[in-house]
Formats: structure tokens, C-alpha cells, sequence
């Protein structure tokens, strides 16, 4: 009969440690919403700078340009993966990107800050005024964009979002609100500090709705003293947007000076596009 009881508490005593460890984070998480005001906003702003230190510090915050090679993988309407691509994704920091497509590179597309160009079989013309406007609202909502150039800002909210579990990790949350009511949400790995979710709740420039976005980043590799994520899934509202697997990065790669102008991509159209068939 004793040993029945013993067996009896035994159960109950790790059902009690499995509760308290599923609801610990939260109610860690809870207690953050407590907190004054003053002292949110500066345990966020300590944990940013512990964040930008892990991404490399003033060589993560003056990195000039970038080169990253891989696989993206396309979603359907009903998440099923459409195929994959291959593309290279060049930055010229903070706000000018060109994506070349294809083992050719015979497709791509360039935004600059208020500009944007398109390059397929027909030759190179602009990017629909639509899509210039999405390129920026995305810089807008972009993680690094806000560690580089958007934590200046007047009127930006900043609160400290307590801790839990993300991606199967121990996080730290950051919120971020800025005077166009876009929101924030950066769980940051307890033990790296580095950033492995977004969470970024806007207003959809179309529908005038609230959206969410989710980025996802994984498998940190180091590349010349700064940290850059090798695989980055995107989700909209629930569904997935995009998946992107790099083979490699290079940090400041040595590129022309005109490389993020329409004239490039002419030159690469005379290049590869414009050969015609015998």
C-alpha cells in the first residue's frame, strides 16, 4: 500500500514540475508588463545593444555591402512548396537590393531607396510603382533595417516583452512601436542573444487591414567577424511566404560602383539576356 502512495506521488510530484515548467515562461513573460516604463525601456534598449553586439558590433552596424548564394523556395496559396530558385541576394546597406535569379542570372530585380527596375527576357524596364511602394514598406518592417538606421528615430516605443520559448529556445523579447503603429516583437536566444524571430504586426497598404509578418532565423554562421543567418523563413498571417536556404555569404564583397543602377542591369541584359537564338 505504500509503495502504491509512493508511486501515486511520485506521478503528481512531476506532473506539477512539467506545469510549472510549461508555465514559468509566461508568467515570466507576464511579469514584464509590470515593469515602470523607464526601466522596460532600458532593459530593451540593453538587450539591443546586446543583440548588435552578437551580430558583430560596429562591424555588423558599418557593414557597407553583402553577397549571399542559395535556394528559395516558393509556398502556394494552400503552403505547399511550388519549387525552388536559385538567386543571389546582394545589399548595398541600408537600402538598396538586387536579387539575381537563375544559374544565369538573366532575371533579377533592383530596388534602391525610392527606385526600382526589373530585368527578364525583354530587357530591363521599371518596377511597377506598387512594387517600389511594398520594397519600402518591407525595409520598414526589416530587422536590420531598424538595428542600422530606425533605433534613431523620435517617437519609437520601447518595451521589454519578458522571456519564454521560441523556435525550442530560451528568448528574451524586445517590443518596437513607431509613430505609424507598426509593432515589433524580436526574440533574441538567451544564451547567444542573437535574433531567431520577428514578429511585425502593420497595416496591409492595400486592404488597410492589420497584418502580421514572422521571420525566422537559423544556422548563424560567422562571416569575417560578423553573424548572418544561412536559412530566413518568412510567414504572412499564418501562411508561408518563403524560405530561403544560403550555400554561402560574403561580407563587403568587391563589387562596381554602379552595381545597383538600371545601367547594370542593361549591361548584364547585353551580357545574357539580349543573345538571341541561331
Amino acid at each position: 500500500m505504500r509503495v502504491g502512495r509512493a508511486k501515486h506521488w511520485l506521478r503528481l510530484l512531476g506532473v506539477a514540475a512539467l506545469t510549472l515548467a510549461v508555465l514559468t515562461p509566461a508568467a515570466r513573460a507576464q511579469r514584464a508588463e509590470y515593469m515602470d516604463p523607464e526601466k522596460s525601456e532600458l532593459k530593451a534598449r540593453e538587450l539591443l545593444q546586446q543583440l548588435i553586439t552578437a551580430l558583430g558590433g560596429q562591424r555588423y552596424l558599418q557593414l557597407k555591402s553583402s553577397l549571399c548564394e542559395g535556394r528559395r523556395a516558393q509556398f502556394g496559396h494552400n503552403g505547399e512548396t511550388s519549387g525552388y530558385v536559385q538567386a543571389k541576394t546582394f545589399w548595398s546597406y541600408p537600402d538598396k537590393l538586387r536579387v539575381d535569379y537563375g544559374k544565369k542570372g538573366n532575371v533579377a530585380d533592383l530596388f534602391t531607396a525610392d527606385e526600382g527596375w526589373t530585368l527578364d527576357r525583354g530587357g530591363v524596364s521599371e518596377e511597377p510603382a506598387t512594387s517600389v511602394t511594398d520594397f519600402q514598406e518591407s525595409l520598414k518592417r526589416n530587422v536590420d533595417y531598424l538595428l542600422r538606421v530606425r533605433l534613431k528615430e523620435k517617437g519609437l516605443l520601447l518595451r521589454y516583452g519578458g522571456n519564454s520559448v521560441a523556435e525550442l529556445r530560451e528568448v528574451e523579447w524586445v517590443e518596437v512601436t513607431d509613430t505609424e503603429e507598426r509593432t515589433f516583437r524580436i526574440a533574441m536566444d538567451r544564451s547567444t542573444h542573437l535574433v531567431i524571430r520577428v514578429e511585425v504586426k502593420s497595416v496591409d497598404l492595400e486592404t488597410r487591414e492589420r497584418q502580421e509578418d514572422v521571420t525566422i532565423y537559423s544556422n548563424y554562421q560567422d562571416k569575417d567577424g560578423v553573424q548572418m543567418p544561412m536559412q530566413v523563413s518568412r510567414q504572412r498571417d499564418g501562411r508561408r511566404m518563403g524560405q530561403t536556404f544560403y550555400e554561402s555569404c560574403q561580407v563587403n564583397p568587391n563589387l562596381p560602383d554602379d552595381y545597383f543602377t538600371r545601367g547594370a542591369l542593361e549591361k548584364r541584359f547585353a551580357e545574357v539576356g539580349g543573345k538571341k537564338k541561331n
